[in-house]
């Protein structure tokens, strides 16, 4: 009975350190033409709007709005999974993107790359916890973890699809 024990205890051990492998962001250049997630038609890009445009939107359309494209140039990407972005707005500033379901991933490489991004915004107040869980994937300086003290409300974008466009 003792070996059959062991021997449970050893094969859910291997099993965990088997699965337990850290995953990072999937592999690419992010090259002009690729799309993650859904596919991002030449429709839907050719109606791609500005951060700007879809902050006046969301002000106008009671903090929500569906099935919408915005263009962008990605700033940051999650380096553990490639799980989130930033979207660079017009005033310098960011909005945060999620991943439709935590459905697809991105590269690290769509870093510094202009995207469509097809999915869905709304204005959200994000919590002082999530925003330092954020800069923590982000790899931010501990001293800009820290002065992380207040809530903030921001765009906060779920995407369905990104293409990456010139």
């Amino acid at each position: 009975m003792k070996f059959k024990a062991i021997l449970f205890a050893a094969a859910v051990s291997f099993s965990t350190l088997a699965f337990a492998q850290e995953v990072g962001p999937p592999a690419g250049k992010a090259l002009v033409g690729d799309t993650y997630g859904s596919e991002v038609s030449s429709s839907v890009e050719s109606k791609a709007i500005t951060v700007d445009k879809l902050n006046k939107q969301l002000k106008k359309d009671n903090k929500k709005v569906e099935n919408i494209a915005i263009k962008g140039k990605v700033t940051d990407v999650c380096d553990k999974k490639g799980c989130w972005l930033t979207i660079q707005t017009e005033d310098n500033s960011k909005f945060f993107v999620k991943m439709k379901d935590y459905a697809f991933f991105v590269p690290t490489a769509l870093k510094g790359k202009n995207v469509v991004l097809e999915g869905n915004a709304e204005r959200k107040v994000t919590s002082v916890n999530e925003q330092k869980h954020y800069a923590e994937d982000a790899k931010k300086p501990q001293s800009e973890i820290d002065a992380i003290t207040q809530p903030k409300e921001e765009i906060r974008f779920v995407a369905n699809g990104i293409k990456v466009v010139n």
